[in-house]
């Protein structure tokens, strides 16, 4: 192998890492001067941020004609950021989950997963789909971030009333360092995803990997190497809001604005393959569902969860390379999964959820009858 290509990947690595934690701290410090939350800001500035590869990538695959390519790098991902990424963030410190994305980001995130199977089952997101589909990352934008400063502003006026006026809000010149912080980390976060990506490509398909597989893998987890190092690093640092933000918020931006756009500049939109409409598109929607029993249980994920979300996405990863290589070993590992594996989990999921449950209105009839 040349040097060069393992020079490239050594400092991609380091450059993912210093700007995960430049972003970080950027992020955090830009969100308490504007007074926005944190978990606004993960699902906004540090996910839409950290999704700027999948961005470049998708949209570039699709007007070179890739559109294969294009569509797996946005499933691909969207399932990458909660069996992986969340996966292992969870795995380093059980991750606090906000009221606000069991009420409406992570619903909102299954509805756009439905909505994008809906959209394709003729085989095609057109123009007209990727407009619909652009508007609504602006709304969203917009609605998040004047919520966010409405509670931001009744938590301020409960603050002053209990003690006393709040702080001098940051000066403009530390608003500029901030927003430079975030930038400059995002542009490293990008740069060495890109070093890394590009030698994964050139190996995959010398071994004679189709697009959509690529699309899928490797692509897929390079594009999100941004997403992993935010998410690791915010959950090393003790900032679980942006953690599990930039993870939902990323899969919300994939969807409306990367599908969106790439559907808008491709002349013929974006092409759906039947192997995506009954699989792939399917195991994204049913990873976006499980998030709700997940995050609803304490309102919280365990570290038991982030290892069964990691194993998932091995095992999906290694049933995809059986696929690709058409092993005579797939018959019976899907037989294993569909027949043992996910159902197993299923009522894992659904004891751990019902038991969450009656102890929560346990503990509410005890308050009412104190």
């Amino acid at each position: 192998m040349d040097i060069t290509v393992l020079l490239l990947f050594v400092l991609g690595l380091v450059l993912l890492l210093a700007g995960a934690e430049i972003l970080l701290r950027g992020s955090t410090r830009l969100a308490a001067a504007l007074g926005i939350s944190p978990l606004v800001i993960g699902l906004t500035v540090v996910a839409f941020g950290t999704s700027s590869p999948e961005l470049a990538v998708t949209v570039q695959s699709a007007w070179a004609g890739q559109s294969d390519m294009a569509l797996g790098n946005i499933i691909g991902s969207n399932i990458c950021n909660v069996l992986l990424i969340l996966g292992l963030s969870a795995l380093i410190t059980p991750l606090v989950v906000a009221q606000k994305l069991i009420r409406l980001d992570v619903p909102l995130m299954v509805g756009l997963s439905l909505l994008m199977l809906l959209m394709g089952l003729d085989g095609q997101i057109s123009r007209f789909d990727g407009a619909i589909l652009f508007a609504g990352i602006i709304v969203y934008i917009v609605w998040s971030i004047r919520q966010s400063r409405q509670e931001s502003r009744q938590v301020k006026q409960e603050y002053a009333q209990e003690y006393g006026p709040e702080p001098v809000p940051p000066s403009p010149r530390n608003l500029i360092m901030y927003v430079i912080l975030v930038g400059v980390g995002l542009a490293m976060l990008t740069i060495g995803s890109n070093w890394l990506v590009e030698g994964a490509i050139v190996i995959a398909r010398a071994l004679g990997l189709s697009e959509l597989l690529i699309g899928l893998t490797i692509i897929a987890i390079g594009t999100s190497l941004p997403e992993v190092a935010a998410s690791v690093v915010a959950s090393l640092r003790g900032e679980r809001d942006i953690a599990v933000g930039n993870v939902v918020g990323s899969n919300i931006f994939n969807i409306l604005s990367v599908l969106g756009l790439t559907s808008l500049v491709s002349p013929n939109g974006v092409h759906v393959p039947a192997a995506a409409l009954s699989f792939d598109i399917p195991v994204m929607i049913a990873v976006a569902a499980a998030c709700l029993p997940i995050f609803f249980n304490g309102h919280k994920v365990a570290r038991w969860e982030g290892g069964l979300l990691f194993g998932y996405y091995l095992v999906y990863t290694l049933y995809l390379i059986l696929r690709a290589t058409e092993h005579t070993i797939l018959p019976a590992f899907a037989a294993a999964m569909v027949y043992f594996v996910i159902p197993l989990t299923v009522i894992t999921l659904a004891v751990v959820l019902a038991r969450t449950v009656r102890a929560n209105r346990q503990t509410m009839a005890q308050g009412q009858n104190s």
